[in-house]
């Protein structure tokens, strides 16, 4: 184990106080993991995997829930151009069906995990629990409001889902898609009512499409 000296630690602008004191007892490559989509009832469940560049800090990182939509636009430009690697994995409505929106949500931060460019040696996911896996890892709840590298794969996560969905719009026209993102508002509600469910809607969501 070492000490960060005062000069050095002071770079590391873009980190938090947990990742400094994880590059303090020697880790280089720390990802950050959130997903986004967990209680919608249509679309798929997205997760984002982000390991920083410590000495190329990224500005706008925040919780994305904090961030207007174009403030988290712009923050994914500046996460996918400064970051060391990043990475989303996603499960769509039907495995969502078959295996429950828990392990989709982690098997979607695994995917990510595989995913990047780097392998890194410690992880830290939003929340309380942890995909499976060999690299040392923690869950941090409310990670995305205190870590930086988790405020990148939640910001990743939200933009990425949020831009299918638009997608989706255009392909399932009707929903309201594009302005709900999938989720159970009264439109959305009101529109399944008229057209029934289409191959985006997670049928094991049904209690809350029938309130």
């Amino acid at each position: 184990m070492y000490q960060l000296g005062k000069e050095r630690s002071s770079l590391m602008l873009g980190w938090s106080k947990t990742e400094k004191e994880l590059y303090a007892l020697g880790h280089r490559l720390i990802a950050g993991v959130d997903e986004a989509g967990r209680g919608p009832i249509a679309g798929p469940v997205v997760a984002a995997a982000v390991v920083l560049d410590p000495w190329t800090p990224v500005e706008l990182l925040e919780d994305s829930k904090k961030l207007s939509p174009s403030k988290r636009q712009e923050a994914s430009v500046l996460i996918r151009r400064h970051a060391r690697a990043w990475s989303v994995g996603m499960v769509g409505a039907a495995e969502i069906d078959k295996m429950n929106i828990r392990k989709a949500s982690l098997a979607a931060m695994a995917m990510a995990l595989e995913r990047l460019a780097v392998q890194p040696d410690y992880v830290l996911i939003d929340g309380t629990e942890v995909p499976s896996g060999n690299v040392l890892s923690r869950s941090v709840v409310k990670g995305d409001a205190h870590v930086a590298c988790i405020a990148a794969a939640s910001i990743l996560a939200k933009v990425f889902r949020d831009d299918l969905m638009r997608w989706y719009d255009r392909i399932y026209p009707g929903y309201g898609l594009a302005q709900h993102k999938g989720y159970a508002t009264p439109q959305h509600l009101d529109a399944i009512h008229r057209l029934g469910l289409s191959p985006l809607h997670r049928t094991t969501f049904r209690v809350a499409v029938a309130g």
